[in-house]
């Protein structure tokens, strides 16, 4: 253990040894014990990899498949508005506050919140939700592997119908003479669900065995997570490079590819074209908000996480600026390119209305775009493999981020354990848990569980995570904290983001969620209520959390009274500031400067927490 001699400033640092809060004056030379060990963390070989890192996390398949379909859906090129707004006014500040919290302190998600230790349960729900999403997010990668191996068939097993499939299947050389797809199946759909998935009407017969197809490409999934992760950010690190910069370049020959097809032009024009009406439709800013949130992947603990390893004086606010542009453009260049082969895919199939050949979600990429493929008149094989290939490393990028966020908070919490030891042990815990999504009924499991285990939750952990950052804390003391670490003021807009704007429109968008909410359906049909009760089940395990650790937290407290456990436990904890023993002591000695000018100020706690 190390002890520091500290001076502690007058009436805001105390020790918790004992019975009673205990509050010093100047006069008074005081002993810190840190709670834990200084202990070296590890730091990024170079400051881009924090950058190339963080694109691979948040550039991923929501980009591809889910941005294109949400816009179209939501105004065309007049969503863009509310997008670019709600970047401005949450994406980006929120970003920018994680990432802020994680390099000041240098710890995990879940030490990041020794600023409020009473809060700390929304840590421990964000891993929770965070695993969840690993796990059905590998298997995702497991179909995309699927079709990649698929993609080197001398025929594209999409384009023609089987026997069984009967005459409503409408194969892509018939389509493609003119045939109109309004008046049946295409190939590509009834091999998804088929032969890929084996994907029942509903779940009366139960979820069913695991494709062992599927339970091969998850396996290598997997390993290929754990060998990307065994050395934690030393060997994520060199691998951001590829997973950060090799989709731009597929999607560079794709986007050339697409805008020389014949009716390219009128698919991007389709996409782009806006409704301004729309603009009018609470749905549509409903709409856009949540796009920001998970496209970026905020409040996820992925941010903090990856933030920790950084310099602590590095300048993150380019990075993050740049991150978060290169995000919201790369979902315009997915759209532009997607749509830009679809509608070729209408022109081919004399299809006026490009609706038509739209499928939303997971089917954009798995049924419409195969099928787009496969009318290439110039090998569709390497398009095919190429469009794969990108969704793989893409997809990959993204769950190195949530797995490392997982593992790392294992870490802090054992830290006898050796790295690898707990990186291969998530991934054969991960894939146990994906076998179930490689059933049958394994889509129907995966939309419930990316549902309440993660949309639902992390809606409500994102609340109670900025306003813990924003008034438990304080913007103030965060923007004392900024100044220290970058020497750097903090701005009105970013204060006004962090402790208003931000946390009411993310209030706003779980309200309008729940006034709307109706029982979960899969292609329309229904869950058995079994599967309703699992849901909520799950989502009760990630909030309850919040409540659960801090009554644990205040009961831990060595104070007498309610008040003072209570007061205590949403102070921080006495080690908290920077890890480095040097940059400690400087930090208390700047802290005290900074305290004595803010109590000379104004008491209005509105006026100290927001403009201080």
């Amino acid at each position: 253990m190390e002890v520091k001699q500290l001076r502690i400033p007058p009436c805001v640092i105390y020790t918790r040894n004992g019975d009673k809060l205990k509050v010093f004056s100047d006069d008074v030379e005081a002993t810190t014990t840190l709670s834990t060990p200084v202990q070296e963390r590890d730091q990024w070989s170079k400051g881009v990899e924090f950058l190339f890192s963080c694109i691979a996390l948040s550039v991923g398949l929501g980009n591809v498949w889910r941005f294109p379909f949400i816009a179209l859906e939501n105004g065309g090129g007049a969503f863009l508005i509310p997008y670019v707004i709600v970047l401005l006014l949450i994406g980006r500040p929120v970003y920018y506050l994680e990432v802020i919290v994680g390099q000041f302190s240098s710890r995990g998600c879940i030490r990041a919140f020794e600023l409020a230790p009473i809060m700390k349960g929304i840590a421990y729900g964000q891993v929770y939700s965070t695993a969840l999403a690993t796990t059905y997010y590998a298997c995702i990668m497991a179909l995309t592997l699927r079709y990649l191996v698929a993609s080197f068939s001398e025929v594209l097993p999409w384009t023609y119908c089987l026997i069984e499939w009967g005459s409503q299947c409408v194969a892509t050389e018939a389509s493609g003479n003119g045939t109109d797809l309004s008046h049946g199946v295409s190939a590509a759909e009834f091999y998804l669900t088929q032969i890929v998935l084996r994907e029942p009407l509903d779940l009366k017969d139960g979820l069913g065995s695991p494709s062992w197809d599927l339970v091969s490409c998850l396996m290598v999934t997997w390993l290929i997570i754990a060998t990307i992760l065994i050395k934690g950010i030393r060997s994520s690190g060199k691998a951001s490079y590829f997973l950060a910069l090799f989709p731009y370049v597929i999607m560079l020959i794709l986007l050339i590819r697409a805008v020389t097809l014949p009716g390219a032009w009128q698919g991007i024009s389709y996409f782009l074209q806006p409704q301004w009406s729309q603009l009018l439709n609470p749905h549509v800013w409903h709409a856009a908000i949540t796009q920001m949130f998970f496209s970026l992947a905020i409040c996820f603990g992925t941010l903090v996480m990856y933030a920790s390893f950084n310099d602590f004086h590095k300048n993150v606010h380019k990075d993050v600026i740049i991150i978060t542009t290169v995000d919201s453009f790369t979902s315009l260049l997915a759209g532009c390119i997607i749509f830009g082969i679809l509608g070729n895919l209408a022109h081919e199939t004399n299809t006026t209305n490009i609706s038509q050949v739209v499928k939303g979600g997971a089917g954009l990429a798995f049924i419409s775009y195969p099928e787009a493929i496969a009318k290439f008149r110039f090998l569709p094989q390497l398009f095919a493999v190429l469009f794969f290939f990108m969704l793989l490393v893409l997809g990959i990028g993204s769950n190195i981020g949530m797995a490392s966020c997982v593992i790392n908070a294992t870490k802090d919490r054992f830290t006898q354990l050796p790295h690898w030891l707990v990186a291969i042990g998530f991934s054969v815990l991960g894939f146990l848990c994906g076998l179930v999504y490689m059933t049958p009924g394994g889509q129907f499991v995966l939309n419930l569980v990316d549902f309440y285990g993660c949309t639902f939750i992390a809606l409500v952990l994102a609340i109670a995570e900025l306003l813990t950052f924003g008034w438990i804390y304080g913007v103030n003391r965060i923007c004392s904290d900024i100044e220290f670490m970058l020497n750097v003021k903090t701005g009105f807009y970013w204060r006004i983001c962090w402790a208003i704007v931000a946390p009411c429109l993310m209030f706003l968008v779980l309200a309008y969620m729940l006034v709307g909410y109706e029982p979960l359906t899969y292609k329309g049909t229904p869950y058995p209520s079994e599967a309703y009760v699992a849901g909520w089940a799950i989502w009760f395990v990630g909030v309850a959390q919040l409540p659960l650790w801090a009554i644990y937290t205040i009961y831990q407290q060595p104070a007498n009274t309610f008040r003072n456990k209570l007061k205590m436990a949403m102070q921080p904890t006495t080690d908290w500031g920077p890890r480095q023993t040097e940059l400690f002591k400087a930090y208390i000695l700047y802290q005290k400067r900074q305290l004595e000018v803010v109590q000379r100020r104004s008491e209005c706690f509105f006026f100290n927490n927001i403009f201080g």
